[in-house]
Formats: C-alpha cells, sequence, structure tokens
C-alpha cells in the first residue's frame, strides 16, 4: 500500500481552482438581499447557557464539547435542513473554503434549497399523522406534505401555518391543512388533544377524564377546549355514485356528517360527560380557551369559534405558542429539548434553561414567527456547532455537547438513495378512490421503507433504537442490492472503480465521502485497503467496503 500523503487528496485537489468561485457566491433571497439570522440573539442564547448552567466552573468547562471540525458541521446541517448528504463535490468546496463565514453561508443556502420545505413538511406530517386514528388518514399524506413543503419554502410564518391547519375546510386529498381533523377522523375530544399537544405542546388530554395528575390542567378547561371543535364533519366526496375523497366541513344547522372514528353524528355542541352516569348527555359546555381565559357563547358558529381559537391560539399573549415550536426545533438541532418530551411542556415540571428557553421563544414571537429566522439563529449557537457526543445522564449538565439520534425513517431512506445514485421517489397522491390509494402508498418502497425504519418524532429520542428488522432490511434489502453490485457499470461501486484505476486508496476514500460524508481515518483506510487487497476479486472488496458503511451504525445517525 502506498504511504498516504499528508496534503489534500485527488479529490479535494481536484477542485482547489474552483474555490475562489464558490467562496464568492452566496445564497440570496427572491429580492436580491442576503438572508441573515440573528447573531445578537444566538451570542444572547449562548451566554444564558452559561450563565444558567454554569459553563464557567472549571469542572463543567472541562467537560464542554470543542466546536465540531467542518466535515462533521457540513454532514450535519445537510441532514438537519435537507434530510440529505452532501456530495464529494460539496465536501470538497466546503472544506476547501477558507471564508470566515462559511457556515452561515451553507445555512442560508440550504434554506433557499426545495428540499428544506420537503424535509419539513415530512417531519411535521409525521408528528400529525403518527398518531392517527386508523390508515384511512393516510388519504392525506400527499397532500399535507405540499401543503407544507409550499409553506416552508416560501417561508409562511408559524402562526399563518398553524392558523390554517385550525380553520381548514375542504377536499381533505387535496387541501394539506386539513389533515389534523383527517388524522384525528374528526373526533372532537381527539382533535382537541392533538391541536394542543402539535400546537403549544401542552398534554391537555390527560385531563379529560378527571383533573391532570402531574400538572394544572383541569378538567373542565380540556372540554372547554373541545368545545371549539364539535360543529366539524367527514364527508365522502361521490361522483357518479362512487366515492372519490373526503372532506371536511362544518355542521351548523342540522346537516350529516359522520365521525368514522365512532360512527356518531356531529353534534353543534360539545358535552363534558357525567363520570357517574356516563350514559347521560352531560353537561353542555361553552368554548373557553384554556390559555387565554378567552371565551365563545354556546351556540356561535363553527367558522367563529376556529377563526378565533386560531387567533387565540397563535397570539403573542399564549406563551405555549411560541414555547412548543422554539423546543421542538431546538431538540431536533441541539438534540435535546430544554423541555423532553417535546409536546410535554409544563410550569410544573424543570427546565434545563428557563431563562434561555423563555429569551428564545420571546425573540421568536418578536420575528413574527419566522420559522428560518429561528433556524438560523439556533444554528448560528456554540451549542448548535459543538461536537456530537452520546447521550448525558439526567444528573449531567444539559448542552455540554451537540447529542446524536437516529435518523427519521424519510431521511435514511433518501440517504441510501443518494448513497447509491438511485432515484429516491416521493409520496404523493394515487389516483382511485381513498381505499386504493390508501392500499397503493402503504404498499409504495418508501412506505414499507418507513414501516421498518420510522418512529414518531414527539417521543424521546433515547428510546428510539435499531431493530433486527432495521438491520436485516439494509442487509438484505431487494431495493437497495443491485446498487451495490459492482457487475452493474450504473452502480456507485463500479463507478468507484472506474474513477479510482488502480488506486483502492483512491476508491475508498470516495466510498466513505458518498455515504458518510467525510473522509476515512488513517486506521479506516489501512483495514479497507488491506480487505481489498485479500479479497477474492478487487471488485468484491470494494462492494464489502461499500456494503459496511452502509450497515454502519454512523450511516443511521444524525451526530
Amino acid at each position: 500500500m502506498k504511504a498516504r500523503s499528508n496534503s489534500p487528496r485527488v479529490v479535494f485537489t481536484l477542485l482547489a481552482l474552483a474555490l475562489p468561485a464558490v467562496a464568492a457566491t452566496r445564497s440570496t433571497t427572491s429580492d436580491g438581499k442576503v438572508p441573515a439570522g440573528d447573531s445578537n440573539v444566538s451570542k444572547q442564547v449562548d451566554r444564558g447557557l452559561a450563565d444558567e448552567l454554569g459553563f464557567s466552573t472549571s469542572e463543567v468547562q472541562s467537560k464542554l464539547a470543542p466546536a465540531t471540525g467542518d466535515q462533521a458541521f457540513l454532514r450535519r446541517v445537510y441532514l438537519d435542513l435537507v434530510g440529505t448528504l452532501p456530495t464529494p463535490t460539496e465536501i470538497a468546496m466546503f472544506t476547501l473554503d477558507p471564508s470566515a463565514d462559511k457556515r452561515g453561508q451553507l445555512v442560508d443556502r440550504l434554506l433557499a434549497d426545495p428540499r428544506y420545505g420537503e424535509n419539513w413538511a415530512r417531519y411535521w406530517r409525521d408528528v400529525i399523522f403518527y398518531r392517527r386514528a386508523s390508515d384511512r388518514a393516510l388519504y392525506g399524506y400527499g397532500a399535507v406534505d405540499n401543503f407544507l413543503s409550499e409553506a416552508f419554502n416560501t417561508n409562511q410564518s408559524w402562526d399563518k401555518i398553524a392558523k390554517q391547519f385550525i380553520v381548514a375546510s375542504g377536499n381533505v386529498g387535496e387541501r394539506g391543512e386539513t389533515a389534523m381533523f383527517m388524522a384525528q377522523e374528526v373526533d372532537t375530544a381527539n382533535v382537541a388533544a392533538e391541536m394542543s399537544r402539535v400546537f403549544m405542546g401542552v398534554q391537555i388530554a390527560c385531563a379529560q377524564c378527571h383533573d391532570h395528575p402531574l400538572d394544572h390542567w383541569k378538567r373542565e378547561e380540556f372540554h372547554q377546549f373541545a368545545a371549539f371543535f364539535p360543529r366539524i364533519g367527514l364527508r365522502p366526496i361521490r361522483v357518479n355514485g362512487q366515492q372519490r375523497g373526503f372532506e371536511i366541513d362544518s355542521i351548523d344547522s342540522g346537516g350529516i356528517a359522520f365521525r368514522p372514528a365512532t360512527m356518531r353524528r356531529a353534534t353543534l355542541e360539545h358535552y363534558m360527560p357525567d363520570l357517574k352516569n356516563p350514559s347521560a348527555e352531560g353537561k353542555m359546555i361553552a368554548p373557553k380557551f384554556f390559555a387565554t381565559g378567552d371565551t365563545l357563547p354556546i351556540g356561535t358558529k363553527d367558522e367563529e369559534r376556529r377563526a378565533k381559537l386560531a387567533d387565540w391560539l397563535a397570539s403573542p399573549d399564549n406563551p405555549w405558542f411560541a414555547k412548543a415550536m422554539v423546543n421542538r426545533l431546538w431538540s431536533e438541532l441541539v438534540g435535546e429539548g430544554f423541555q423532553e418530551p417535546v409536546d410535554d411542556l409544563s410550569v410544573d415540571r424543570p427546565c434545563s434553561a428557563p431563562k434561555t428557553f423563555d429569551l428564545l421563544a420571546a425573540q421568536f414571537t418578536a420575528h413574527g414567527y419566522d420559522v428560518k429566522w429561528l433556524f438560523r439563529t439556533i444554528m448560528a449557537t456554540d451549542a448548535y456547532a459543538r461536537e456530537s457526543r452520546p447521550r448525558r445522564n439526567p444528573n449531567e449538565t444539559p448542552f455540554l455537547a451537540n447529542c446524536s439520534y437516529r435518523l427519521r425513517s424519510d431521511v435514511v431512506y433518501d440517504c441510501l438513495a443518494q448513497a447509491l445514485a438511485m432515484s429516491p421517489g416521493s409520496i404523493r397522491t394515487f389516483g382511485g378512490a381513498p381505499g386504493a390509494q390508501v392500499f397503493r402508498y402503504l404498499n409504495s418502497p418508501r412506505s414499507q421503507f418507513g414501516q421498518v425504519f420510522g418512529y414518531d418524532p414527539s417521543v424521546r429520542r433515547e428510546t428510539v433504537a435499531g431493530s433486527i428488522p432495521q438491520a436485516l432490511a439494509l442487509m438484505n434489502s431487494r431495493q437497495f442490492a443491485p446498487a451495490i453490485s459492482a457487475d452493474s457499470p450504473q452502480s456507485v461501486a463500479a463507478e468507484a472503480l472506474h474513477n479510482a484505476g488502480d488506486d483502492n486508496e483512491q476508491a475508498v476514500v470516495e466510498l466513505f465521502l458518498r455515504v458518510l460524508a467525510r473522509e476515512p481515518s488513517n486506521e479506516e483506510l489501512t483495514i479497507c485497503v488491506v480487505h481489498i487487497a485479500a479479497a477474492d476479486s478487487r471488485a468484491a472488496g470494494i462492494e464489502d467496503v461499500l456494503w459496511t458503511l452502509l450497515n454502519r451504525t454512523e450511516f443511521l445517525q444524525r451526530n
């Protein structure tokens, strides 16, 4: 084996001449201005964490992780924003770029990439649909993907997005904002619970049958909130006598719309059940929003109920709204929320850094619930840029490092497709009646992969672990196996062999860059080159290296 040079390898050297043009380019908004985060707020957040968590003490300082290197940072940002890996060319350009602000430029560029909206649409789609009432709700999958992709890519404010979900109506297969109603099949109590959980991070559903055992929410507060949603119905759409879809509609004057989960007719008012006499109708409840105390009288039309609630829920007067979004994004980007789990916030339970949490939520509100601003601000903090470490023990100081966690199934699927130069496909609306559409979706390659690798994005990440079916799927997948084989002239293994000529070291470097988005260490390079030399054939050795990299835990982790 050749001695390994200390100078940049061939793949980087060939790109060095192109670097000045790359470094001089910055992504711009549609009006030609360079998008920016708020570095001042980022610094305030870092100072706040240091003050609250004692980072300046010698004991904590010795445990504080250093800033991550360029290649690890690049992979992290790509996975976080666009849900894919950087290409070898992008890795080379970023590594060689001498710009002092190249990390901020990278974030700006990827926030302007259409894949950003697609990636985060899938995240929120899973938040909404993972706790669905039945698989029938999957009829709305493609529509919510399209709706949220557009919303995030055009940087609609978070309050505008939330309001559209609350007031939504129309064809579920065409209007993605109806997703929360379809996911719960318009069951009044379930819709109320999910609206609170998703948009405020408040698990008020625990107060449905009794006062919350661990929080200050009362049973009546839950049912007052549910009273905003009784007049919503789910109707079949029929064309020539055949069902072609579902639509969300208001029921204000004796119309008929069934709630499929319970097969009950929609009612005009909500009733709090009598626990001593469950068969009784219960007490009629007027709408009242527990977070602000705003009320509406009994008899208010559905459209007004939901419009008023949308305004109150997404208002600066409701601190839970901003905090829920800030906590979720902080958890996704830093690896651990200020409070965990991310959909169970409470003033009655510990918070890792309450003053810093309040600061960031207040600034998010002051910036008009600008989601891209929030991404830029968090990603400009030292907390985000630190090296990744395993999740801390409960008695250890939080945010000393960025936390590693398992990638979502859509991200793993797209990274596999990218590493193997395959077309990933997407979730789309299939033709035919709702039942046929759901069947075709559930049998699509992406969905079948998700059934093995998927998890609820709202759960604590330490509870998400690998499984035997996942390992078997990666090792033996019929979908991906042909793309690994060097016998196929279009495979990544064959391409690596061709590009490297007779240089096995270069072939290994290319595979590492493709699959793990980094160069191999000296030890890794030696092991791989020795294995290729000892294999039955050079092609078989290259295949083994590629297969091994795809099956490493590192490939499945966001570090």
